[in-house]
């Protein structure tokens, strides 16, 4: 195997049928099935790819129509994803927390000819959008689905896509893909919209092998080459997940295993011990806190060796380490790192956070308990990593690493980054308004503001879009104070305002298990709503928002918070599948509340 196939391959399929060739039948996909972990090989799946691609020619699914796939994280999500593709097709995933209306929006836009559907629950919202929208002739179900016969709409198994003369399927799929261009769309990605409708992101062949080419090169330049076991858990209708946990490890000649879900990972990463985990930032902060109580729990001597790891860490990151470190570098190594690897499998390469913005602190924390963890930066847009840190440029949690192989990046007049590189889309479905205001002369405008260190690392300031601006015209980054307020251990989520106003107000979710713990302390009732009215128990939250403007600056200070009713969510919509907020949604149900902070 060689990366070089990155480059050489002409489209996806085409590098999935390389490496299906190389490994035969070695195993690839991994899913659990009654309690036992079962395997599909490269040439299974191979022939799988194949013979659903062909059927799906001969249900009249022509080159460029678009297939809808909504369907959990498992083997069959990759297997319908390259089948579509070796059709000729193009991918459209939608999220499994899609409601009937987002279901609507993709199929009204897309203009989707089929859908592929892994489940009864999933069908529920997905079939009363297939018959309102008029464009879906085919629906193919992973599970047994109840047919509901139409005129219009016809159903199928999934084993039915899997009959047939394999040879026969192979040779005519390998026909086509022979004429594939890297250029050709591979898939509409629908960003998750965390400012309105969600808008659909032509990605085509190029982009996304570009990309992997990017992120392999790390790994194995890095870390080196060996046999890669990757955890999917991420969904797969994000970008980020759909490059990097997928096309990334095909790419690799990696095994994928499908988590079970979210209440599952940790005893899931004990038995699959991965070597590459494509992780979100807020994953991240619920792992620290839980690993720091953990830790207090056992005792003096565990908590002491945890402050010096951090104390280590802080002091190695900002490169004033001391004579006494490396005995204490291989005191750790003896004591407290190896039984936290080991909670994560014991052989981790690194873990990569990537969908959102991470905490420096964060980042460092497990940098300083022996974990490597990776930030990348990027959008959909653009493959969707646009950077990465890595061992070789120096980790810098306050930065997000170089630009990736094959990224172009310059920083505009107003700070904005700019990006450019056959991973960037070639724009939004349908949408010639949006394409123009996104791309100018080749460059992708990111909206994000930053600016590039000494050693060429990018450094993210804020969201362009987001970024707060007073009364008196100071600029203040949500982000940054969101991050620090989530670190106190009272509080769970946080949105801060602030736009043409003369301070900063925060709205605030209390941590659950933080507020029941005040609750038997104090000998109250463990009752919510009740609890917020409780002026002691507003000023225990209070003094967790008074240590944040500690370190924040005056311009930055919040003065004032208000509570929010519940915990923002995917299912009431107040956040992203990739766990982002959706400031438009909290600012329309929560904004005359906040307005209230303001008076008097």
């Amino acid at each position: 195997m060689e990366l070089a196939d990155f480059d050489t391959s002409t489209s996806l399929v085409a590098l999935f049928l390389t490496r299906a060739g190389q490994l035969g039948d070695k195993p690839f996909l991994w899913a659990k099935h009654d309690g036992v972990w079962a395997a599909i090989s490269w040439a299974e799946a191979a022939q799988r790819v194949c013979l659903i691609a062909e059927n799906l020619r001969a249900l009249g699914i022509a080159t460029g129509d678009r297939v809808m796939l909504v369907s959990e994280n498992r083997p069959e999500w990759c297997l319908a994803d390259l089948a579509i593709m070796a059709a000729g097709a193009v991918t459209v995933p939608a999220y499994t927390t899609n409601t009937e209306r987002d279901h609507l929006h993709v199929l009204e836009n897309s203009g989707a000819r089929a859908a592929i559907v892994s489940s009864v629950r999933l069908a529920k919202p997905l079939l009363p959008a297939v018959l309102r929208s008029g464009h879906v002739s085919e629906i193919i179900s992973i599970e047994p689905l109840k047919a509901m016969q139409t005129e219009s709409i016809t159903f199928h198994r999934w084993d039915d896509l899997l009959t047939g003369d394999a040879d026969a399927a192979t040779k005519a799929v390998r026909a086509r893909v022979a004429g594939f261009k890297r250029t050709d769309l591979a898939c509409i990605i629908y960003t998750s919209g965390t400012g309105g409708s969600p808008r659909g992101v032509m990605q085509h062949h190029g982009a996304i092998l570009r990309n992997g080419d990017g992120a392999a090169r790390i790994i194995v330049e890095d870390f080196g080459w060996g046999d890669e076991i990757f955890l999917s858990f991420l969904p797969l209708s994000h970008a980020y997940e759909h490059s990097g946990g997928q096309f990334l490890p095909i790419g690799l000649g990696a095994q994928i295993y499908y988590a079970e879900g979210l209440e599952k990972l940790a005893s899931t990463i004990a038995e699959v011990r991965p070597t590459i985990m494509v992780v979100v930032p807020r994953l991240f902060e619920v792992l620290r806190a839980r690993i720091l109580k953990q830790i207090e729990g056992q005792g003096r001597i565990a908590g002491f060796l945890l402050e010096r790891a951090l104390s280590f860490g802080e002091r190695r990151a900002s490169g004033r380490r001391r004579l006494i470190d490396g005995v204490l570098d291989m005191l750790l190594e003896a004591t407290i790192r190896p039984k936290i690897r080991a909670r994560f499998g014991g052989r981790i390469k690194a873990l990569v956070s990537g969908g959102a913005p991470l905490n420096p602190d964060v980042g460092l924390f497990f940098q300083s308990i022996g974990l490597t963890l990776l930030q990348g930066y990027g959008q959909t847009e653009a493959g969707p990593v646009v950077s990465c840190n890595r061992p070789a440029a120096g980790i810098a949690m306050d930065t997000v690493g170089p630009p990736l192989r094959g990224v172009t990046i310059k920083i505009a007049e107003d700070g904005e980054i700019l990006i450019a590189g056959e991973m960037v889309m070639q724009g939004y479905w349908r949408s010639e308004a949006a394409t123009a205001r996104a791309i100018h002369d080749g460059w992708l405008h990111s909206g994000d503001i930053g600016h590039i260190d000494a050693r060429g690392r990018i450094v993210i300031t804020d969201r362009k879009k987001d970024m707060i601006v007073s009364d008196k015209g100071d600029n203040v980054s949500p982000q940054r104070l969101e991050s620090m307020l989530t670190l106190q251990e009272e509080i769970a989520q946080a949105m801060v305002v602030g736009d043409r106003r003369p301070y900063v107000v925060a709205l605030i979710v209390p941590d659950a298990e933080w507020t029941q713990g005040w609750a038997l302390a104090n000998r109250v009732k463990f009752n919510v709503a009740a609890l917020q009215t409780l002026p002691a128990f507003r000023s225990a939250v209070r003094a967790a928002i008074d240590r944040v403007n500690r370190d924040a600056s005056s311009i930055e200070k919040i003065r004032q918070f208000a509570f929010a009713d519940e915990p923002f969510s995917i299912d009431n919509e107040e956040m992203t599948p990739s766990m982002k907020i959706r400031r438009h949604r909290l600012k329309e149900r929560y904004g005359a509340r906040l307005d209230e902070l303001y008076k008097g």
